[in-house]
């Protein structure tokens, strides 16, 4: 079975029920997730082996959490124990014209305060084909872009594919900063997933003639892009998922896989959201679970496009979906009828 590695950080998220505000909870909804680890549970519902790497606090919280993720199929045989807390984040979803809004209370969090010596790479990375991290992990301290290189380097003297999802976040790091780190870090990266905003927001490559907020996107802009993004650290694909955000609570959702020829355009889906937290990470799940095995790039990105629409319509973090209903997805159309 192939394997994938997976590593960064996985939080608590505490959610009041349902559309409530901050100012209306009187209680708070329980999730676990996390970029990377969100990806490693949704490949296991692909049936790919994943290992998910993090570092956990030794306390009920911490195991609750590992517990959670293993019980989707991960691997969690790699994670290490030390530290005090486990990151939290608060989340309030958005509605209509009201846009969600991200709370993080993360400082000092077990993952942050970690050092080289608490991950074996050698072990870890025993028959993996495959390593996957995202830009939300370096961000949170040096010493994470420097475990980050460490896991880099190792991965590609054992000829592993890196892929990594830029992932910007603008409440952890500046925009000068994360240019620093992930100019540095993208030189070992095999296949690069951004959104429209990342590869400005990190790198100063715009899109022209797109307007995310107008929902005006420019195709010949996004080839562009992804062009000069391969020009400038040699990846060998570059996919860009294509948000145009009507509300809220509708998206129009597609996406574009750049081979460092020709560029590939998914179909595009209009979303009537139920989460949109892990939409990204769902993408690239997609996005490594077709490509590991061989798809063509206009059928991977349209898997991956596919998956992640699902993924909008599911409470929580992590796409809990199975290649069947992605597949009928792309076959069928998105008619929502009643299976029977």
């Amino acid at each position: 079975m192939k394997k994938i590695v997976c590593f960064g950080e996985i939080m608590l998220r505490l959610q009041p029920p349902s559309y409530q505000r901050f100012l209306q909870a009187k209680s708070f909804d329980v999730v676990y997730g996390g970029g990377e680890a969100n990806v490693a549970v949704s490949l296991t519902q692909f049936g790919i082996n994943s290992v998910y790497v993090t570092r956990l606090p030794n306390n009920p919280i911490g195991l609750a959490c590992r517990n959670e993720i293993r019980k989707w199929g991960v691997d969690t045989s790699k994670i290490t124990f030390g530290g005090e807390r486990l990151g939290i984040y608060f989340c309030e979803k958005g509605a209509s014209q009201r846009p969600s809004n991200v709370i993080y209370d993360r400082s000092s969090s077990s993952i942050s305060t970690s050092s080289e010596s608490d991950f074996d790479w050698e072990s870890i990375f025993e028959g993996a084909e495959w390593f996957h991290f995202t830009g939300i992990t370096p961000a949170l301290g040096d010493n994470l872009a420097d475990i980050c290189e460490k896991a880099c380097i190792e991965a590609k003297k054992r000829n592993i594919t890196i892929s990594c999802d830029l992932n910007y976040r603008k409440k952890l790091w500046s925009r000068q900063k994360a240019n620093e780190v992930m100019s540095k870090l993208c030189q070992y990266v095999d296949v690069l997933i951004a959104n429209e905003e990342d590869s400005a927001d990190v790198f100063g490559i715009h899109s022209a003639k797109s307007d995310i907020n107008s929902g005006v996107l420019s195709y010949d802009g996004y080839i562009d892009v992804a062009k000069q993004l391969t020009n400038k650290f040699g990846f060998k694909y570059v996919a860009i998922t294509l948000r145009e955000s009507i509300s809220a609570s509708v998206n129009n959702w597609s996406a574009m896989l750049f081979d460092g020829k020709e560029a590939f355009f998914s179909a595009k889906y209009s979303i009537n959201i139920v989460d949109r937290v892990g939409g990204g990470d769902s993408f690239g799940a997609g996005l490594i679970y077709s490509m590991i095995n061989g798809k063509k790039s206009s059928e991977s990105i349209e898997f991956a496009a596919a998956a992640s629409c699902l993924k909008h319509t599911i409470e929580g973090d992590c796409n809990i979906v199975t290649v069947a209903e992605v597949e009928s997805l792309i076959k069928n159309g998105g008619s929502g009828r009643v299976q029977r």
